[in-house]
């Protein structure tokens, strides 16, 4: 009798440590399918990007007339006006003033230049779309260029919430007007703060002739 109850015990014992392996083992998917959705999730934007490629590419063969230039950022641009005479270029610490409007890959424009006029950007210290940020960096003083942005150096996968779509590739024309030194621009703006507001210009007074009538009579 005493035996069978030992057996019984280690029968239990036995089917309890079964159970918490097979419990154990059971949460394994769970990682493993979390591996797996990144993985889905990878190549989904890989064919994303792709695809804005072939668009982008697209346009540049339309355009065989003109010479884009691939940057290692992942864009493609071209010069409507270059400047080669200057050398220097924005980098962190300049302000830069420049205008832009943006379009879609068929020309058709989203924002306007007016609309989105005045541009004034302090280098790498402000949040402004990504190709911009790198693009600018690479232009000289009145150069005038074609940018051409797959999504995720545009305005990524939400759009602008406004006219610009989900997952939108962009052709961006960028005028740089000029940059200089954070400090120069400061100083600039401090004198112009400080400086005397002029009186306002007096009119001079106008006189009027009367005319002298001949009182002299014949």
């Amino acid at each position: 009798m005493k035996n069978s109850h030992a057996l019984a015990i280690v029968l239990f014992l036995a089917l309890l440590v079964s159970s918490c392996k097979q419990h154990q083992e059971a949460r394994r998917p769970i990682s493993q399918a979390s591996g797996s959705f990144m993985k889905k999730s990878i190549e989904r934007n890989k064919k994303l990007i792709s695809g804005e490629e072939a668009q982008i590419d697209a346009v540049i063969k339309r355009n065989s007339n003109v010479k884009f230039i691939a940057s290692t950022k992942g864009y493609w641009y071209s010069y409507i006006t270059k400047n080669e005479l200057d050398t220097l270029t924005p980098k962190k610490g300049d302000v830069a003033f420049f205008d832009y409007e943006i379009k879609d890959l068929k020309g058709n424009v989203i924002y306007s230049e007016v609309e989105l006029r005045p541009q004034i950007y302090y280098v790498d210290k402000q949040n402004i779309m990504m190709g911009l940020r790198d693009g600018i960096k690479l232009m000289h003083k009145k150069e005038k260029v074609n940018f051409l942005f797959t999504s995720h150096m545009g305005f990524g996968y939400h759009g602008d919430n406004k006219k610009i779509g989900v997952n939108q590739p962009l052709l961006c024309i960028v005028t740089l007007r000029d940059f200089m030194p954070e400090a120069v621009y400061n100083k600039k703006n401090e004198i112009k703060r400080t400086a005397p507001t002029p009186a306002p210009a007096v009119k001079p007074e106008v006189l009027t002739e009367t005319p002298i009538k001949d009182t002299l009579t014949q």
